[in-house]
């Protein structure tokens, strides 16, 4: 991994590069488990540099954005708000997306970008982290065991018009 990472508070500017390696890193990851369909209609509703621009534009939302050499090779986007009826917690913060360059997979990004995660929900008042994560995804759900969340559930999730199971997983922020 590059000395010259940084993590740190994703700005408007970033919304072009973000849009960009979040669907790449959804396309990557998916694609092959999906119908194109599918994966071409959840896309166009969840990436693209101007809806990157409202989510960091909106005041419930809390980006971090990781960096080498000046490229994103990863962002954890956070939202602070309701949370689903299994995650029993006061103030809750959801991880919307955690996305790591597949290539740094095992270099230790995804639990330093984890622990900024994890430090800005804090900070924000949040009494727990939250995040769903597709049921057949190991290598994802492993990862979020390891940094201490708990499976407390499942959810639907709609990817195109495909239904789909999450795995929904809480880590208990205390002192």
């Amino acid at each position: 991994m590059s000395e010259s990472l940084a993590i740190r508070r994703a700005e408007l500017g970033d919304a072009d590069a973000l849009a960009e390696f979040g669907e790449r890193c959804f396309r990557e990851t998916y694609a092959p488990f999906n119908e194109p369909s599918d994966l071409e209609l959840h896309l166009s509703r969840t990436y693209g540099a101007e809806h990157q621009r409202r989510e960091l534009k909106d005041p419930a939302m809390n980006c971090l954005v990781a960096l080498a050499d000046s490229a994103v090779v990863g962002y954890a986007l956070l939202r602070s708000g309701p949370a689903l009826a299994s995650v029993a917690a006061a103030n809750p913060c959801e991880v919307r997306r955690f996305y790591v360059e597949t290539t740094l997979h095992g270099q230790g990004l995804a639990p330093r970008l984890m622990q900024a995660a994890i430090e800005a929900a804090r900070a924000g008042g949040a009494g727990a982290l939250w995040l769903t994560a597709w049921e057949h995804n190991p290598r994802a759900l492993g990862f979020y065991r390891k940094m201490g969340f708990a499976d407390v559930g499942a959810s639907s999730f709609c990817l195109g018009t495909a239904r789909q199971t999450d795995r929904v997983m809480v880590l208990t922020l205390g002192d």
